[in-house]
């Protein structure tokens, strides 16, 4: 996978024959053919009578799947694959936020208040710090009662959230300014104002990865 995913096999062509393979990997027949039918499954290659395994282009592979995402993560020096996820993630969330903002009950209140004041007092502790963060998130994204989106989000953080690609910097002055970001999105929520909740969890998740991201100035992808 990593060798399709660096383009050593670029789309379009097809992979070295069978014998090749199990020559170059030291492995069998069998296991050959088994890692080929994986490929296929997540949609980096396809089989064709007479033509061999051929590679496909990227917007046929399955970005959702775990190997097929770290892989590509690892692979992607211009970090764009993570600017993607965070698109993707902050258009779901300002949703889910905007649709808190009107559903949340006064226990979801209480807990989201709990959990910025508690983060507060955990900036001097990064692990405990970042998993009360993903509390926080998540019982927005619970309020929002998108079982979808919160499947989705939960799916492609639980992939990326201990690669030091998407972790970044991570140190005092950013959780405190993080915090900042997930205070304005609870005042916003409890506020009743579902555009403001929305709006502060899209400047949020886009801040909070601009500072974690390596190299300066604008990245396009990111604008709105």
């Amino acid at each position: 996978m990593q060798r399709i995913v660096r383009g050593v096999h670029p789309s379009g062509t097809a992979l070295p024959p069978e014998p090749v393979l199990c020559e170059t990997f030291s492995v069998s027949r069998t296991v050959v053919r088994e890692a080929v039918k994986v490929l296929q499954e997540k949609g980096l290659v396809q089989v064709r009578q007479g033509a061999g395994t051929m590679v496909t282009p990227q917007s046929m592979w399955d970005m959702l799947d775990e190997l097929v995402l770290a892989a590509t993560i690892a692979e992607d020096d211009s970090l764009a694959i993570l600017d993607d996820l965070v698109v993707t993630r902050r258009l779901l969330e300002s949703d889910m936020a905007h649709v808190a903002a009107r559903l949340a009950g006064q226990e979801t209140l209480d807990r989201l208040r709990a959990l910025v004041d508690r983060m507060d007092e955990l900036v001097d502790d990064q692990v405990a710090y970042h998993d009360h963060d993903r509390a926080f998130h998540d019982v927005i994204m619970q309020a929002s009662g998108n079982r979808i989106a919160r499947g989705v989000v939960r799916s492609l953080e639980s992939q990326v959230v201990n690669t030091a690609r998407y972790m970044g910097r991570t140190q005092r002055s950013l959780c405190v300014a993080s915090n900042r970001g997930h205070r304005r999105i609870y005042e916003r929520i409890a506020a009743r104002d579902p555009d403001g909740a929305a709006e502060a969890m899209f400047t949020h998740i886009t801040e909070a990865w601009l500072v974690r991201r390596k190299g300066s100035g604008k990245v396009p992808r990111l604008q709105r």
